[in-house]
């Protein structure tokens, strides 16, 4: 008796370890292993499948990978299509059903056009060309394709020679770069030379192909019209292309030879053509005022396919716009739309135009990444909410959505997350702005310590939908604060263009003013505040902090802050210049929004984060600033993660990223007593 009691205890006790495992727990930054994103919705012609791609990050292997999927549109279990090691993507349906196409490298290091056959078996590899297949589409026909391809690299040593075969006593060390280009580089592409991306056609059946489109420009957004007989496409054809953003929309018949025909004019960056179901019309995303670079706001603009004057759809709404295409009817265009820290799936109708004729199809408080219309008007969208990250619905009647995919439902059951709400603030000159707040999943709090949020851009706005970034830091024991200052997209050209060459003033206001309203709320403790932001997130985190000490930790990543530096280090020239003119007539204003001349006004110690490839915000910005802050003997650490571009993507870099900025915040926010539990 006295053995089976004491057994009784330990079994309880046993219980009671096992519930504590499996309750619901905060985000953790190893998490980013668990979480999978879903992109690239396509319905199938038919209408009763969605294909989609799932990404996954790698811990043992450290790397990611993606794979092709489906789910029937009626609902039921989603089938995998692909699960080779290399990452798949962009799958398109042939319109006959028969086959689904994507892209993979999984032979070789060049992506290529694979074929899986609808009835069953493996996937065919169907293109074997020597440099990258970047995008594709299906002509109506289904039997052929219109694929685009960069130029082959003549001086690359593996490149193949004139016969396509591996050239023999190659050398094995590269040849020097020689630039001749007025944009000569960019993130995650390099050194940019003479090579260009062109349209070519490919035969299924043949497995032959045709160049249609040459030059030293660069050919994209391939769309098929209706009969088959024209591609159109977007492509900057100015005589020099490298000098402005002036993309149009072309026709070319689809065979080699013919000469494109341009059918926008417009001095603005005119992309994502698509034609109207009668051949008759292409409706395209048509961008704002050059003069206004990424502060522009851009229209849905209709266009005859055969030339002549463009009509601008939703002008009067002041807001951008993505992916336009029309209904199956061809009465109407559905796009969609940046709407004020929301991104929703909208609808004009082609003979209107006025504002108060666009109808919200799918709204509330989420952001849809991507949409796929099916042949009889079905819409499934990609979308996110503040509680769960990206998945694919169904689109019902009033914009009900009906889930699809439930990729990350199983992992999240596990997890607490911090809710979001929308706060709206007053800046010190009276302007109102969204600001978000995200509290820890324990409850509200009072005094909580509170990271000021910064998002990249400056013209981007920080959604309703899922932030990974901030629910890590809720999960820590964090309140976020997160604003869209002026600068951000969302709510007009007058709101984003406020920032005109004047960074570091209205929008430092504005995100000043989201942290003293929650401060003002009793949520924030007004000596335990952080900042910090990626980007243009880690410029104004810049500003933030030679501008006020109420920061006790700092962190910012792949920021700017002697812009004068940056002048031809990284790829904006011709944004450099418009804004801020050219550096040895107006170094007074160089200098003058540059953070790194006020230097000496830092006191927060502060993180600096780059990757040492990026070309979009090259590390030397933070390896001055740090060498400054060194020499000043203030606190910070430089942390450069090998080989990553502008975005951090090796999965053992991300999970690194967002310990450092934890354990950055930790040391200066957090009581000792707290730090060592």
């Amino acid at each position: 008796m006295p053995i089976r009691r004491a057994i009784f205890p330990i079994l309880v006790l046993s219980l009671l370890l096992s519930a504590a495992d499996t309750a619901p727990r905060p985000l953790r930054p190893d998490d980013v292993f668990a979480l999978k994103t879903v992109s690239e919705p396509q319905i199938s012609p038919e209408g009763t499948w969605v294909a989609y791609t799932v990404r996954t990050l790698d811990a043992k292997e450290d790397r990611r990978d993606t794979d092709v999927w489906m789910v029937p549109m009626a609902g039921g279990d989603a089938v995998r299509l692909t699960s080779s090691p290399k990452p798949e993507s962009h799958p398109r349906f042939s319109p006959d059903g028969r086959y689904l196409a994507f892209l993979s490298g999984r032979e070789g290091d060049k992506a290529q056009v694979w074929l899986l056959d609808r009835r069953g078996g493996e996937a065919v590899k169907l293109t074997d060309f020597k440099a990258d297949v970047s995008d594709f589409a299906w002509s109506p026909d289904s039997q052929r394709l219109a694929l685009v391809i960069g130029d082959i690299d003549p001086d690359d040593p593996s490149a193949p020679g004139p016969d396509g075969k591996p050239k023999e006593g190659a050398a094995k060390t590269p040849k020097p770069i020689v630039i001749r280009r007025l944009q000569f580089k960019r993130d995650r592409e390099g050194y940019l030379r003479e090579l260009r991306s062109h349209l070519y056609v490919f035969d299924v059946a043949t497995k032959k192909s045709e160049q249609i489109t040459a030059g030293p420009y660069d050919d994209d957004e391939p769309a098929w019209s209706p009969d088959g007989k024209w591609i159109a496409f977007s492509s900057n054809r100015t005589p020099e292309p490298d000098a402005n953003d002036n993309r149009d929309v072309f026709v070319i018949a689809p065979r080699a030879g013919e000469t494109p025909r341009v059918v926008t004019t417009s001095p603005g960056s005119d992309e994502s053509p698509a034609w109207s179901p009668d051949g008759k019309w292409i409706t395209y995303v048509a961008g704002g005022a050059p003069a206004d670079i990424w502060y522009a706001t851009s229209s849905v603009g209709v266009v005859p396919a055969s030339g002549g004057d463009a009509r601008l759809l939703t002008q009067e709404l002041d807001r951008n716009v993505r992916h336009p295409c029309f209904t199956p009817d061809g009465k109407a265009i559905v796009f969609l739309v940046d709407e004020g820290g929301t991104v929703h799936l909208a609808r004009v109708p082609v003979d209107g135009g006025h504002s108060s004729g666009i109808e919200r199809l799918v709204g509330g408080d989420r952001e849809i990444e991507s949409f796929s219309q099916g042949p009889k008007g079905e819409l499934a969208v990609l979308e996110s909410q503040s509680d769960h990250p990206s998945e694919i619905s169904a689109v019902g009647a009033k914009g009900a959505l009906r889930r699809l995919t439930t990729v990350n439902d199983a992992f999240l059951r596990g997890i607490r997350l911090g809710k979001v709400q929308r706060l709206k603030v007053k800046s010190a000159d009276g302007q109102e702005i969204d600001a978000f707040l995200t509290l820890p999943p324990d409850g509200p709090g009072r005094a909580l310590p509170t990271i000021l949020s910064i998002h990249g851009g400056p013209a981007d706005q920080f959604t309703l939908g899922f932030q990974i970034y901030w629910q890590i830091l809720a999960g820590h024991g964090y309140a976020v604060v997160a604003a869209n200052p002026r600068g951000s997209s969302g709510y007009g050209r007058a709101f984003s263009r406020a920032l005109w060459a004047d960074w570091g003033n209205k929008d430092f206001a504005d995100v000043m003013a989201s942290v003293d309203h929650v401060v003002a709320m009793g949520v924030a403790d007004p000596e335990r505040l952080g900042v910090g932001g990626w980007s243009y997130g880690g410029i104004l985190t810049d500003y933030v902090i030679t501008k006020t000490g109420r920061f006790k930790a700092a962190v910012a990543g792949a920021s700017e802050t002697n812009y004068l530096a940056n002048y031809g280090t990284d790829h904006y020239q011709k944004e450099w210049e418009a804004e801020l003119g050219l550096p040895w007539k107006n170094a007074d204003l160089w200098m003058r929004l540059s953070p790194f001349y006020q230097v000496e006004k830092i006191t927060t110690p502060t993180l600096l984060l780059c990757g040492s490839a990026d070309l979009n915000v090259p590390c030397l910005n933070s390896e001055q600033l740090f060498q400054a802050l060194r020499r000043l003997g203030r606190q910070t650490e430089l942390v450069v993660y090998p080989d990553q571009f502008h975005s951090i993507e090796k999965p053992s870099y991300v999970k690194d990223r967002y310990e450092r900025y934890l354990a950055w915040y930790d040391k200066y926010l957090q009581p000792q007593e707290t730090r060592a539990k």
